[in-house]
């Protein structure tokens, strides 16, 4: 069975099982992974569920948003459902968004707890023998998110393993073993996306790929000595069609989550490398200039693909150092803005608010702090590369 077919066939098993649990307990039933993900949820509810009157606004927003929010998660989890062995009844709570009561199935695995199904309370409830059956067919859904688990733990070894290899043939084996785990999906057009900085290093806590649109895999990577990004592998239906990674990116971004870049699309597996520098590039140029974020391509951040290929002391160069300590930061902003708007005076006066004077003042401060020749192409380039590299 191909990875495609694969993952289409666990989708439908979790709805056969979701359908199947709402039968047997006659109540609306919702299947959600650990992290409150949306995964499944009952094709039909009783009528009382269909007035919007009584309409429960934490399970509306998980089923049009396909997940619940940190407070929902942190409010459900205080019940103990993550320790739970069997249901657990939550009282209804009309300030928390909760205007029904919930019976939460804790879903496991080899005593590990993988997902929850939900149950809207109603009147008359389940039977204890119902629950009893109920949790019988959790331990199905616990063994098809296990081996999803695994499937996507493999994929991100061999994501990471393309994307950290070294060029030659340690590259070449992690792109045939990509390929491999991949099948038919590796061949189409792709897009890499980095999402930057990414909060925990945990295989764990990074999303599973069946919650990000068009993802085919995910792994953390180290971004600089101590930080990680987020490499998300994104398939495209034509490499002129870019929409599905920037909608992947934007679906990324949240919490201390500021940045991310989109390399160019490829097809094929052999340039991912390549395409992940790119996006890495393109985050770095995202984080530097707002203007060009929160979302940034490759293919539109101009002279930063360039900076962002410079080694990392590029910046420091010796003239320009002085500038760019604390106590002259207007003076570096006001040569910067002059240098963006090509040395025109008064369109940098106005857009720093400054009387002309006062701009020619400070550009002098700058000419002598560094030694430049304003008046000079090859100065002003140098000054221009190390005020902008300052920044990534």
């Amino acid at each position: 069975m191909t990875a495609d077919a694969a993952s289409s066939s666990r989708a439908g098993d979790y709805q056969e099982l979701v359908d199947e649990l709402s039968e047997l307990l006659g109540v609306p039933a919702t299947l959600e992974n650990r992290d409150f993900e949306l995964i499944a949820f009952g094709a039909y509810d009783s009528e009382g569920d269909l007035d919007p009157s009584a309409l429960d606004p934490v399970r509306a927003r998980s089923i049009l948003t396909r997940r619940s929010t940190a407070a929902v998660r942190t409010w459900f989890e205080g019940f103990g459902i993550t320790r739970a062995t069997g249901p657990v009844r939550i009282p209804p709570t009309p300030e928390a968004g909760v205007h029904r009561g919930r019976i939460c199935l804790p879903v496991r695995h080899r005593g590990v707890v993988l997902g929850y199904v939900w149950l809207l309370e109603s009147d008359p409830g389940p039977t204890e023998a119902q629950l009893a059956a109920a949790m019988e067919v959790t331990v199905r859904i616990g063994a098809l998110l296990a081996d999803e688990a695994q499937h996507g733990a493999d994929l991100s070894r061999e994501l990471r393993a393309v994307l950290t290899a070294e060029r030659g043939w340690q590259g070449d084996m992690a792109v045939a073993a990509l390929r491999t785990a991949l099948g038919p999906r590796g061949d189409g057009p792709h897009a890499v996306v980095c999402v930057a900085p990414w909060p925990s290093a945990d295989p764990d806590d990074a999303p599973s790929a069946r919650t990000v649109p068009h993802t085919t895999a995910l792994c953390t990577v180290p971004w600089g000595t101590t930080a990680q990004s987020l490499a998300v592998l994104v398939r495209l239906r034509s490499p002129e069609v870019r929409t599905p990674a920037l909608a992947a990116a934007q679906r990324l971004l949240g919490e201390g989550v500021r940045a991310a870049g989109v390399g160019e699309p490829r097809t094929g597996l052999a340039e991912l490398a390549t395409s992940w520098q790119e996006a890495s590039a393109a985050a770095r140029a995202a984080l530097a200039e707002p203007a060009l974020g929160p979302v940034a391509q490759w293919s539109h951040i101009g002279p930063y693909r360039l900076l962002t290929s410079l080694p990392a002391d590029t910046a420091h160069d010796p003239a320009v150092r002085p500038l760019l300590s604390p106590a002259h930061r207007e003076l570096a902003r006001t040569a910067e803005v002059y240098l963006d708007r090509a040395g025109q005076a008064g369109r940098t006066a106005a857009e720093l608010g400054i009387h002309r004077q006062t701009l020619y003042y400070r550009l002098s401060r700058v000419e002598q702090l560094t030694g430049l020749d304003l008046d000079d192409g090859e100065d002003r380039l140098l000054l221009h590369m190390a005020l902008k590299g300052a920044r990534l």
